[in-house]
């Protein structure tokens, strides 16, 4: 098995995982990460998930990593950027929140508050349906290329 296939079905576990765990609303999710601790074990657990999915992808089509046709050496950076984000999604989400379980009160102030909740959400989506609008281009792709023939 090559190295791409490995770290691949590595991360398609994780991504399955955690996904499964999300989708489900796993009791899991909400157990502190360590004894006395405040952050909830969904936080870590997300994170490694939102990690995972750039990653699967950039594993699992080769097209990403060795650009094949000139459009993919405008993806492939853009797919490395997806990756960032989501590398940057605890960061970010704690500068909003003030707190690493993510909570928001509605409360004066941008830091906890509602508009930073707003941005919060909009940048969790942001980090999962970039990846994923980059894989439904790569796989439109592929039908047309398909069609042509």
């Amino acid at each position: 098995m090559t190295k791409p296939k490995f770290y691949f079905l590595g991360c398609l576990v994780i991504l399955i995982i955690t996904a499964l765990l999300l989708i489900t609303g796993s009791s899991i999710l909400s157990l502190p990460l360590f004894d006395g601790s405040s952050i909830p074990m969904g936080t870590p657990i997300t994170w490694i998930g939102l990690i995972s999915l750039p990653l699967c992808i950039y594993f699992g089509v080769s097209s990403f990593r060795e650009p094949s046709r000139p459009i993919y050496k405008y993806l492939g950076p853009i797919l490395t950027l997806s990756l960032f984000a989501s590398v940057l999604w605890v960061p970010i989400s704690y500068l909003l929140a003030g707190n690493l379980s993510f909570s928001f009160a509605d409360k004066e102030g941008f830091q906890g508050g509602q508009s930073a909740m707003k941005w919060f959400w909009g940048y969790s989506y942001g980090v999962v349906i970039l990846p994923v609008f980059l894989l439904l281009v790569h796989c439109i792709m592929i039908l047309v290329r398909t069609l042509k023939k």
